[in-house]
């Protein structure tokens, strides 16, 4: 009796398109040998093979994205072809919105969206110039003693008043102050934190458990109704949707405040800190951005936020976006397998000679003239693009603004030293202290 051997899955398809260049293993294993920065070798990626490239740290070939249309395509017009896998910093954030995916992330995503535009925006001015004001007495105090500060402490001590006002209504006091700087000392840690979750979770366990003790003060007191100075804050808006919202457990409510802990301060304070870097070498640009118009001018207010959009091009809040390909795809003209991982890098983008004059010069102005920078989207997303991008964009531009308004007339540190250069992980931040005194 004959029998019929039962046939196989047809073999799937070859994703259409051509095989992304691959950087000479030779050169990645030159990189190795030179304990370089990741973002050196993602440079040699680029600049020997264009705006997409692969290089292999592994088994398999990682995909740099850089050109302005990839971009595009990777993170605005299919992110559901490149979705994001575990975030690195799902260690201190669990499921809060910048780690969640799927359903749940649309849900979270829907529920902040409101606080972070439009009229949402506007509940939070005063909070901001609060936080502002309170920087610029100590600035004034400086300026009187002669006494030398860190710029970057500063700017993170500003970033974390702001935001915890904005979350609870109060301003930040010393107690609480002393203990959240546990976030930037986890942010931090999290390169060298060994690769088993356990193992890391144990190596900044005491970190983490302050973190929790004044989460945890923070939800109780505004399940009780206690509203700040300025009103509810958000964390209030948090607290309130478990009354509906039974996926809101006080585990997730941790998630979400430190999530924006960490979003709405450790960029914030990083892009600052960069911006007064750069004036100390260019000042001429804080008397150009002065000058446009008065106080309270809309002509300066736009004049100081190109400040802070030069400062984010060359040093965006993101410096790298990590996705995952989800299905097989071509991105421009180029086969991207399904579960290759996919870097999109606006550090590089921002840097880039095709796209930017003179990328390494630090020129405001690209921000304040008709035409001075590129016109496509994909080659200035310092916050990210399409649905996943930042939530706070409008909220770290104002605060950024706000402050530079109060601090910018009166003050220009003079840096004591200066870093010897950039430590890349969350954050691109300054590797090292930024001391300084204060001059008129």
């Amino acid at each position: 009796m004959a029998t019929h051997a039962r046939p196989g899955p047809l073999p799937r398809p070859a994703p259409a398109g051509r095989r992304v260049p691959e950087l000479d293993p030779a050169l990645v294993e030159q990189w190795r040998g030179g304990g370089g920065e990741l973002v050196d070798l993602f440079t040699l990626a680029r600049e020997r093979l264009g705006g997409i490239a692969a290089f292999r740290l592994g088994p398999r070939p990682t995909v740099l994205v850089t050109d302005p249309p990839a971009v595009q395509h990777v993170l605005a017009h299919h992110p559901d072809r490149y979705v994001k896998r575990s975030h690195r910093a799902r260690l201190l954030i669990g499921d809060g919105v910048l780690a969640a995916t799927g359903e749940a992330w649309q849900r979270q995503r829907r529920l902040l969206q409101s606080q972070f535009t439009g009229p949402g925006m506007r509940r939070y001015e005063q909070r901001i110039t609060g936080a502002a004001r309170t920087t610029a007495a100590r600035w004034a105090a400086y300026a009187r003693t002669g006494e030398v500060f860190d710029v970057g402490e500063e700017m993170r001590r500003f970033a974390l008043d702001t935001i915890w006002r904005s979350l609870t209504g109060h301003p930040l006091d010393p107690g609480t102050e002393r203990e959240l700087a546990a976030v930037p000392a986890v942010v931090a840690a999290m390169p060298s934190l060994p690769a088993d979750v356990t193992a890391a979770q144990g190596a900044v366990a005491a970190e983490l458990a302050r973190i929790d003790a004044v989460a945890a003060r923070a939800i109780a007191a505004a399940r009780d109704g206690a509203a700040g100075p300025d009103g509810p804050g958000l964390l209030h808006v948090l607290t309130e949707a478990a009354g509906t919202r039974p996926e809101y457990t006080d585990r997730l409510i941790r998630d979400e405040l430190v999530t924006l802990l960490v979003a709405g301060h450790e960029t914030t304070a990083s892009t600052l800190t960069w911006l007064y870097l750069l004036l100390d070498r260019n000042p001429d640009a804080r008397e150009q951005a002065l000058a446009p118009g008065p106080e309270g001018s809309a002509e300066r207010r736009q004049a100081v936020q190109a400040l802070v959009q030069e400062a984010l091009r060359f040093y965006p809040s993101a410096w790298i976006l990590p996705r995952c390909a989800a299905q097989d795809d071509e991105l421009a003209g180029y086969r991207i397998e399904a579960g290759t991982d996919v870097l999109v890098c606006p550090y590089l983008t921002h840097r880039d000679a095709g796209l930017w004059a003179d990328p390494e010069l630090f020129d405001p102005g690209r921000f304040t003239t008709p035409g001075r920078r590129p016109a496509h989207p994909g080659s200035y997303y310092p916050f990210g693009l399409g649905p996943r991008a930042c939530l706070g964009l409008q909220f770290a531009l104002r605060e950024s603004t706000v402050l530079l308004e109060h601090l910018l007339p009166a003050h220009l540190p003079r840096f004591r030293s200066r870093p010897d250069g950039a430590a890349y992980s969350i954050t691109v931040r300054p590797d090292g202290p930024t001391p300084a005194v204060l001059g008129g």
